[in-house]
């Protein structure tokens, strides 16, 4: 076991941030909300795996077969679908395969929704809890704003919604990369990983906004010149802390894109999570909201001023 000489500090942090969060939003009159950890449905988002367990005791009807979530974004919106309005929620989420120095496998998440708004507004209120979680530790940070295309503009002098393949992979050719299999969104999240967010500077919020829509996972697409997705993710320093949507509330596309997934998972050879069935059911008449998705152990890494997310656990996935 690693020796932590400061576990009391990093847990006595964990606690005033989700005494502050919650201050935060019952300033604004929004609900906390608690929904279940296990479903018997699964994320089919192709790049995120997740946990799977079975019960083995009665059960009249349902599968045996649970998985454990890796958000709680579909049971949320269909308490959005049943009226409870602007809700929250902070808890533990799981993700498969996911472990290293600022990964761990189970982890909390903070998610939570604003009828009628998008996702713009959202993105400035997500800014303003940083910010308050920031001030907790004596720290700030200035923030910027700006497009996906007039990052990848500025920095790399690329279109991302128009330049050819080859001009993707360009900017890429130092990293040994094997191009087997991987499409033109691919590249792109390389860009961006590998060479636009390492650059983010410390002590700097960055919120990255309208995606290509082929990047639109549950988001609404806005029928620009070139369409774009209307989602938003937000970064502290070089750290991704947060993904937020204007919520897409049409179940039959939502059901092409979980198709999709799945067929994206079957050409990997990766298993295929049942689609949530009670989300689409619920999904034509959820209200036009926005959401989003915030780690809590990257905010309290920028907090507490590391690029290690053990420092900010109790006990990480190797000591569990």
């Amino acid at each position: 076991m690693v020796e932590r000489p400061d576990l009391l500090g990093a847990l006595r942090l964990r606690a005033r941030l989700y005494a502050r969060i919650r201050a935060f939003f019952a300033e604004r009159g929004m609900l906390e909300v608690e929904t279940p950890m296990l479903s018997a449905a699964g994320n089919t988002e192709p790049n995120i795996e997740s946990f799977s367990t079975s019960f083995d005791g009665h059960v009249d009807g349902g599968a045996r077969e649970r998985w454990l979530r890796t958000s709680p974004e579909y049971p949320l919106k269909r308490l959005l679908a049943l009226g409870v309005g602007d809700c929250y929620e902070l808890g533990r989420v799981f993700r498969n395969g996911e472990a290293g120095r600022s990964h761990n496998p189970e982890f909390a998440m903070l998610e939570w929704y604003r009828v009628g708004w998008d996702h713009r507004r959202l993105a400035e209120e997500t800014v303003a809890l940083v910010q308050a979680a920031l001030a907790l530790a004596g720290r700030d940070a200035r923030v910027e704003t700006l497009s996906y295309r007039a990052l990848f503009k500025r920095e790399l002098g690329i279109d991302p919604h128009r330049a050819p393949l080859e001009a993707l992979r360009a900017p890429l050719a130092d990293f040994a990369i094997d191009p087997h299999g991987l499409g033109r969104d691919d590249w792109l999240d390389l860009l961006i990983t590998h060479r636009l967010q390492p650059a983010f500077p410390p002590g700097r919020i960055t919120v990255v906004h309208d995606y290509p829509a082929t990047q639109c996972a549950l988001a609404k697409v806005r029928r620009d010149d070139p369409p774009v997705a209307e989602r938003f993710e937000l970064y502290l320093g070089r750290h991704e802390l947060a993904n937020g949507y204007h919520e897409l509330n049409d179940a039959a596309e939502q059901r092409a894109r979980f198709e999709r997934d799945l067929a994206t998972r079957r050409a990997r050879g990766r298993r295929e999570p049942p689609i949530d069935e009670r989300l689409l059911a619920a999904l034509d008449g959820m209200p036009a909201c926005a959401g989003v998705a915030l780690g809590i152990e990257r905010l309290l890494m920028g907090m507490a001023g590391t690029d290690a997310i053990a420092d900010v656990l109790a006990f990480p996935f190797a000591e569990a």
